[in-house]
């Protein structure tokens, strides 16, 4: 017997300053291997997480460095719902410098996005619960790129150290 899904559209709520990487993993131990992930390529880092567990308790789990983080994550957590979903919170760290960490930890399965944009998450429920469906990143494109748009990206990555010349 098939049952019924309905979607809807969570906005996650964050400062500018603030980036955040969501994604999905099957295991309790998420929660302390993103932390050290973390904390072990960007030990100045500010943080919070939140990682919702599937089973069992069904409870929110948290850990981080940072206490207003840690409650935006939970709060974002609490609204998203979804089983074995986590939200990680990044202050003074950019997710370029801990993404690839977090996707080699064992038990996460997909990352959703890594941004410092406006996001907003598609969930879908049925009577079992709630999943991720996909990330809507920021804003769609305005247009295409000329050579005063290639100067300045290029300029940027040099200017930020992650290009040499």
């Amino acid at each position: 017997m098939s049952g019924v899904v309905e979607f809807r559209v969570v906005k996650i709520h964050k400062p500018e300053d603030v980036n955040i990487i969501i994604g999905q993993s099957h295991f309790i131990k998420t929660v302390e291997d993103i932390s050290e992930a973390v904390t072990g390529a960007v030990p100045n880092a500010k943080f919070g997480l939140a990682f919702c567990e599937s089973s069992g308790d069904c409870l929110i789990r948290l850990d981080g460095n940072d206490e207003d983080l840690i409650a935006l994550a939970r709060d974002n957590a609490r609204v998203i719902g979804a089983g074995h979903s986590f939200l990680l919170l990044l202050r003074d760290c950019y997710p370029i410098n801990v993404l690839n960490a977090i996707k080699l930890i064992q038990e996460v399965c997909t990352i959703y996005c890594a941004t410092a944009n406006a996001a907003e998450v598609i969930v879908a429920e049925s009577l079992q619960g709630r999943g991720i469906m996909g990330v809507i990143d920021g804003e769609k494109p305005r247009g295409v790129e000329g050579p005063d748009d290639v100067a300045w990206r290029t300029g940027l990555l040099r200017k930020f150290g992650y290009k040499r010349g």
